[in-house]
């Protein structure tokens, strides 16, 4: 389990510092680079609206992924993954701006995020379940959260990468060539990854099944004939933690260097805290799912996240390094009680036959209209009101989404006693 947890974190690790390291550069220099001929909010909207097309690629990703898991096995597919994010993020760090290439570049980087976002979008439920069904029962909570912990892990990379950055090249130069070296090291990190991933057997639930001969022919039909409730449970069990992370991982970022007028060094050190912070606090978060059951310990995380958004912009709006790093690492530890009980609860609501496809779909098609969707729908509202007020209720109402699918609850999981063995979690 130590390897295989490893390997899960890893990867997921590593994909995400891919995807977080172009959020941050969005939120930071993309607008000026790629859409220069707009004024500075307009050019902000359309780089966050490439970053909601890195979510809005992520279902194509989820049906075609998620049926190649089902059908040819969770290890194959998650090293074709890690091999395409690899090579889209590099090919993002080489691209010339609009300066040299005019429109082709925004159109070069719509592409390529299309595929980073087809990759991740295959990533996360395979990650979830090479370990899960590699561990007992008793603690999927605990080893669904290893998956869980990798995008953190990834974001404290990728934001420590960018702080070191843009404390070592002057402002002027980051801008100009600076960007590209977290986007082209990326590289170094993927092959590392696959010499992970390639040394982990296959799960042994998805082995049973082909002693058994019970895989799914067409998965994502199954999918959509039997288990819809499954798909709008776990799909609704995304919004609230989604939109959560992407406002302070994406949305303030932007907020606090051009509203606030903070330092680009202090936004991208005060996420790298608070995503430290996360990663612990999913582990312990997907240890208790465990004792008390994920639907207790997401709800109370959801509880908690209602009131910390109503202190969450005035904490920023202190201006000072204290009340920033608490702003972003006690909203990151409280989403931590969302997000590390949310593998578990995602995959028990399908069967080991269609886990992968059902998983995927729930996960990616969610993702679209939460955590994609909420940068560009925030950095709008604030637009058009002038007051962060309306983004703490759009956040608001997004928890209230997850709480009405959490209460909703339903779940195939099947007690080890009585499953066959392609079924025993």
């Amino acid at each position: 389990m130590k390897r295989l947890a490893f390997a899960s974190a890893a990867g997921t690790a590593l994909e995400y510092y891919d995807f977080a390291v172009y959020n941050t550069l969005a939120a930071l220099v993309f607008g000026k680079l790629f859409f220069p001929s707009f004024d500075p909010t307009a050019a902000l909207l359309l780089s966050f609206a490439t970053y909601w097309l890195g979510y809005l690629s992520r279902p194509f990703g989820g049906l075609l992924f998620g049926r190649l898991g089902d059908l040819r096995g969770r290890r194959h597919v998650l090293v074709i993954t890690l091999l395409i994010m690899g090579i889209t993020t590099t090919a993002v760090g080489l691209l010339p701006t609009y300066q040299s290439a005019g429109v082709m570049a925004p159109l070069l980087l719509v592409a390529l995020r299309f595929a980073q976002g087809m990759a991740l979008g295959g990533e996360w439920a395979g990650a979830v379940l090479l370990s899960v069904e590699h561990g007992r029962n008793d603690q999927r909570g605990r080893n669904a959260s290893w998956a869980q912990m990798g995008p953190s892990i990834g974001v404290v990379i990728a934001s420590g990468v960018i702080a070191l950055t843009t404390w070592l090249v002057p402002a002027d130069d980051f801008a100009a060539w600076g960007w590209r070296l977290p986007l082209l090291g990326s590289l170094l990190l993927v092959v590392f990854g696959l010499w992970i991933r390639l040394g982990v057997d296959e799960t042994p639930q998805f082995r049973a099944l082909e002693t058994d001969h019970a895989r799914s022919r067409a998965p994502l039909g199954e999918v959509w004939r039997g288990h819809r409730r499954g798909l709008l449970v776990a799909g609704g069990s995304r919004f609230g933690p989604d939109v959560m992370y992407s406002m302070i991982s994406a949305f303030t970022l932007s907020y606090m260097t051009v509203q606030l007028g903070l330092t680009r060094t202090l936004a991208t050190t005060a996420l790298a805290i608070g995503a430290a912070v996360n990663a612990a606090c999913i582990f312990i978060a997907g240890g208790l799912s465990d004792r008390f059951g994920t639907r207790a310990v997401y709800l109370a995380g959801v509880a908690a996240a209602a009131g910390w958004l109503w202190i969450y912009f005035p904490l920023l709006e202190t201006k000072t390094d204290a009340g920033v790093i608490l702003a972003f690492a006690g909203g990151l530890a409280i989403h931590a009680f969302m997000y590390g009980p949310q593998g578990a609860f995602i995959t028990e609501q399908f069967p080991t036959r269609v886990r992968y496809a059902g998983a995927s779909l729930a996960y990616t098609f969610a993702g679209v209209f939460a955590g994609g969707l909420a940068p560009l729908a925030m950095a709008a509202l604030y637009r058009g009101y002038g007051t962060t007020v309306v983004v703490v209720l759009y956040a608001t109402v997004a928890l209230g989404v997850t709480t009405a699918a959490l209460m909703a609850k339903g779940g195939v999981a099947t007690s080890p006693a009585t499953a066959p063995s392609h079924e025993r979690m």
